[in-house]
C-alpha cells in the first residue's frame, strides 16, 4: 500500500485574493488636534451666531426704547403746552381781576373823573352847537353840572348846557347828546369789550403750536 504525501500549503492566507486590507491608524495626536480645531471653529460659530443675535435683540430693543421715548416726550410736550395754557389763562385772569377792582376803587373816589376827560373833548369839537345834554347818575348830577360850565370857559361851545340826573345810568357813565351826535361811557360795554379781548388772546394762545415761534 502506498504511503500517503503529506499537503502542504504554500499561499499566505492573509494574502489571498479578495482579503480585506487592513486598516490604518490615526496618530492620537493627530486626532486631538482635529477635536481641537473642530472645537475652535464650532465656538467660532456659536459666538458670532450669538454676537448676532444679541445685535439683533439689541437693536429691537434701542428701537422699542426710541418708540417709548418719542411717545412719552410727546405726551410731556402736550403736558406743558396745556400747564403754559393754564399758567397763561390764570395770570391773564388775575390781571383782570386786579384791574376791575382797582377801577372800582377809582369810581368810587373819583366818580366824575371819566365823564369830565369826556366833557373837555366833546366841548373843544362843538363851537356853533345850540345845546348839549349831559346825561348821568344823580349823585353826581350837581358836580358835574360844574365841570362842564367850567369847561365852557375854555372850550369853543357856547350854547345852552342842559345837565340831567338819569337813573338808568350807572355812577361813572354818563351820555353826551347835541343836535347831530353824542358820546356814550359806558363801563359795562367797556368791561365786556376787555373780556372778549381776554378771550380772543388766550384762544391764540391756546392754539399755537410747539414749534411756532414767538416774535417780540
Amino acid at each position: 500500500m502506498a504511503a500517503l504525501a503529506r499537503f502542504t500549503f504554500d499561499l499566505d492566507l492573509g494574502q489571498r485574493p479578495g482579503a480585506a486590507a487592513p486598516r490604518a491608524t490615526m496618530p492620537e495626536d493627530l486626532v486631538a488636534q482635529l477635536v481641537a480645531q473642530a472645537r475652535e471653529e464650532g465656538y467660532a460659530q456659536g459666538f458670532a451666531a450669538g454676537a448676532q443675535n444679541a445685535a439683533a435683540m439689541a437693536a429691537q430693543t434701542i428701537a422699542a426704547a426710541a418708540a417709548t421715548l418719542a411717545t412719552r416726550s410727546a405726551e410731556m410736550a402736550a403736558a406743558l403746552d396745556d400747564a403754559t395754557s393754564a399758567s397763561r389763562r390764570e395770570a391773564v385772569e388775575l390781571a383782570a381781576s386786579i384791574g376791575r377792582k382797582l377801577a372800582l376803587q377809582l369810581l368810587a373816589r373819583q366818580p366824575t373823573a371819566e365823564l369830565e376827560g369826556l366833557i373837555a373833548e366833546c366841548m373843544a369839537n362843538l363851537e356853533g352847537v345850540p345845546h348839549l345834554v349831559i346825561r348821568c347818575h344823580p349823585e353826581i348830577a350837581d358836580a358835574v353840572r360844574d365841570i362842564a360850565t367850567g369847561h365852557m370857559a375854555t372850550s369853543g361851545f357856547s350854547g345852552r348846557l342842559i345837565v340831567m340826573g338819569d337813573p338808568e345810568q350807572r355812577l361813572g357813565d354818563g351820555r353826551l347828546e347835541w343836535v347831530d351826535g353824542g358820546l356814550v361811557r359806558d363801563l359795562s360795554a367797556i368791561s365786556r369789550d376787555i373780556d372778549a379781548r381776554i378771550a380772543a388772546y388766550l384762544s391764540a394762545g391756546h392754539r399755537r403750536t410747539p414749534n411756532e415761534e414767538t416774535h417780540p
